[in-house]
C-alpha cells in the first residue's frame, strides 16, 4: 500500500502556512484521516493540528506580537485631545501636525507618522462604537411632483461697481424636476429671506406643498428637542400666506436636504467662477435669473429622461398658483428725533416734521424703507446697506419734510443741511432772492407751494420766470395759476380795425400835471 511521503514546512513549531491548512483539512474532512496520523505526516503536534480542525478557519491567522511604542505614555492624553477635537467645529480644530507638537512640548520625541496612525486606528474604534461608516449611510429620497422644495443659503462674491462685494445668496430648489432659482443679496436677513421666496416662487410658476429648511436664525427662533422648533413670527405669516408646510432639517443634518446642498457646490462652478462683474445688484440678479433658467435647458435631470425644464414643465402643472407676493417687511418702533430723522442700521433718514418727537412704525424691505403713523403711511426711502463699521453712516435728507420747519424759521433756509440738493431752478432762484431783505421768505414761501400744487408744474413755473429775468415771488405765482389753468404766457396780439386806428397819437406828457399842482389855492381830489 502506498503511503504519502512526510511533508516538512518551515516557520517554526505550531506555525503553518495556507498550503498545509488546506492539506490538513483535506485529510482530515475527505479522507479522514487521524489527528495522530496527519501529526505524523507534518511533524506538527497534535495540540496545533487539533487547533486549526477546531477553529474553523480556512486561513491561517498570525498573532502580531505587541511592540512597545514611545507613544504608549501619551496615549491616554492624545485620546482625549482627540475626542475633544471631534466635538469642535470644523474651522476651530487642530490638526495632527498641531497635535504632535503638542506632545513633543511635553516630552514625546518619537516621530509623526506613530501620531498619525494612532489618530487613525481611534477614529476607526470610534465610528465603530457610532455604528457609522466613515462617510455616513443615508436613504435616497423621492419626491412627487409639486410635493416640495428645498432652500439654503451661501456666501460667494461678485464686483458690484468696481468693488469686491461679499454676497448673501439664497438658493431655492424644487425636489422633483430639480429646476432652481439663485438671487443674490448684500444681507442675511427676514426681509431678504421673504423676498427671495417671492422672487422664486414667480420664476417656477407656483408654489409647492412644502418646504424643507435648515435650522436658520431667519426662520427658526429657538431650537428645541427632536424635531420642537419656535418658528418666527413672520416666518410663519409667510408660509400662512403662500400655504405651504415649513419642515426643518434636524441640527447639523444637511443631507435631509441633499438637493439644495449639491446646488450650492455646482452653482459656485456655474455662476460665480470666475468672479461676476456688474453695475449693480439688480443687474446681478437679473443675469442670475436668465442663467438659472438657460442652465434648466441644458442640464440633464439623471433620474428621468429630458433636461430639468422638461420635467419643470411636468412639474409645474402641480403647483399651486401663487397669489399677490408676500408683503416681507420687518418692522420696528422707532422715536423721530427733534431734527426730524429716525436711526436705522447706523443710518439716519428724515420724516415729515409735524412727527417730530413722536413714534412711528418703521418697515424694512430688501430695497426700500417705508415710514407709517397714525394708520397712514408717510415717506419712504431707498434703503442704505453699509457694511462697513468705520464711518459715522450716512444721512438721507427729504426737503420737503421741512418744509413746516422753515416757514416758522426761515433763516435756517439758509445753511440747512436738507436744502443741499434742491433741484437747480429752486437753487438758482434762491441765489437770487436771498440777495435782498426778505428773500428767504420769499424763497420759503415758493418752496411751500409744493405742498398744495405738483412739484413739476411748480418747478416749470420757476423755470420760467427765471428765463423770463423776473424772480420774484408775484410773478411765479401767476406763471404757476397759467400753467394750471391752461392759459397762455404771453398775451395775444390785438390787431385793431383800420377805423379804430388814431390819425395824431396822443403824446405823454407829464408836466401838465405840474402845472396843476403850482396853482395857488387849487384844491385837489384826495
Amino acid at each position: 500500500m502506498f503511503e504519502p511521503p512526510l511533508l516538512v514546512f518551515g516557520g517554526g513549531f505550531g506555525v503553518i502556512d495556507m498550503a498545509l491548512l488546506s492539506v490538513i483539512r483535506r485529510w482530515h474532512f475527505r479522507e479522514h484521516l487521524s489527528i495522530r496520523e496527519i501529526s505524523r505526516r507534518t511533524g506538527l503536534s497534535r495540540n496545533t493540528v487539533r487547533k486549526y480542525l477546531r477553529s474553523g478557519d480556512v486561513e491561517p491567522k498570525f498573532k502580531v506580537p505587541e511592540r512597545p511604542s514611545k507613544l504608549d505614555a501619551f496615549a491616554d492624553r492624545l485620546s482625549a485631545w482627540l475626542k475633544t477635537e471631534a466635538n469642535k467645529p470644523r474651522k476651530q480644530k487642530r490638526t495632527l501636525k498641531q497635535l504632535h507638537a503638542d506632545l513633543v512640548g511635553l516630552g514625546y520625541d518619537g516621530s509623526y507618522n506613530r501620531v498619525a496612525a494612532f489618530a487613525r486606528d481611534w477614529r476607526v474604534a470610534r465610528q465603530r462604537e457610532l455604528q457609522t461608516s466613515g462617510r455616513g449611510t443615508f436613504v435616497p429620497l423621492a419626491f412627487e411632483p409639486g410635493e416640495a422644495f428645498q432652500f439654503d443659503w451661501s456666501e460667494d462674491w461678485a464686483i458690484i461697481g468696481n468693488e469686491r462685494t461679499k454676497l448673501q445668496v439664497a438658493h431655492t430648489k424644487l425636489s422633483y424636476s430639480r429646476a432652481f432659482v439663485v438671487r443674490a443679496y448684500l444681507l442675511q436677513t427676514h426681509e431678504m429671506l421673504f423676498d427671495a421666496h417671492n422672487h422664486a416662487f414667480r420664476v417656477f410658476g407656483g408654489v409647492p406643498r412644502r418646504g424643507i429648511y435648515d435650522n436658520m436664525k431667519t426662520a427658526i427662533d429657538k431650537v428645541g428637542r427632536g424635531k420642537e422648533r419656535d418658528v418666527n413670527a413672520r416666518f410663519l405669516a409667510m408660509a400662512s400666506h403662500y400655504l405651504f408646510e415649513p419642515a426643518f432639517c434636524n441640527p447639523a443634518s444637511g443631507w435631509e436636504k441633499g438637493q439644495v446642498e449639491k446646488n450650492v457646490q455646482d452653482a459656485r462652478h456655474r455662476l460665480w467662477q470666475p468672479i461676476p462683474r456688474f453695475a449693480s445688484l439688480d443687474a446681478l440678479n437679473e443675469w442670475l435669473e436668465a442663467r438659472c433658467k438657460e442652465l434648466w435647458r441644458q442640464t440633464s435631470h439623471g433620474r428621468m429622461h429630458g433636461t430639468v425644464a422638461d420635467i419643470w414643465a411636468e412639474e409645474a402643472q402641480a403647483l399651486m398658483p401663487a397669489s399677490r407676493p408676500f408683503d416681507g417687511f420687518v418692522e420696528y418702533t422707532k422715536r423721530v428725533s427733534p431734527t426730524c430723522l429716525v436711526h436705522l442700521e447706523r443710518n439716519r433718514y428724515s420724516v415729515p416734521a409735524s412727527f417730530a418727537n413722536c413714534p412711528v412704525s418703521v418697515r424694512v424691505y430688501p430695497e426700500k424703507i417705508v415710514v407709517a403713523a397714525e394708520g397712514q403711511l408717510i415717506c419712504e426711502h431707498r434703503r442704505i446697506i453699509d457694511r462697513s463699521h468705520d464711518g459715522p453712516g450716512q444721512t438721507v435728507y427729504d426737503w420737503r419734510h421741512y418744509l413746516a420747519v422753515v416757514q416758522r424759521k426761515p433763516g435756517a433756509l439758509r445753511n440747512g443741511a436738507p436744502f443741499i440738493e434742491l433741484p437747480d431752478a429752486f437753487k438758482t432762484l434762491q441765489q437770487q432772492l436771498l440777495r435782498k431783505p426778505g428773500g428767504d421768505r420769499e424763497m420759503v414761501d415758493i418752496l411751500a407751494l409744493v405742498l398744495q400744487h405738483d412739484e413739476h408744474a411748480v418747478l416749470s413755473a420757476v423755470e420760467l420766470a427765471l428765463e423770463a429775468g423776473v424772480a420774484t415771488k408775484m410773478h411765479v405765482l401767476n406763471l404757476l395759476h397759467r400753467l394750471i389753468d391752461g392759459k397762455p404766457f404771453v398775451p395775444p396780439t390785438v390787431n385793431a380795425p383800420q377805423a379804430l386806428t388814431l390819425t395824431n397819437e396822443p403824446k405823454a406828457d407829464v408836466e401838465r400835471y405840474d402845472a396843476l399842482r403850482e396853482t395857488a389855492g387849487a384844491r385837489h381830489a384826495s
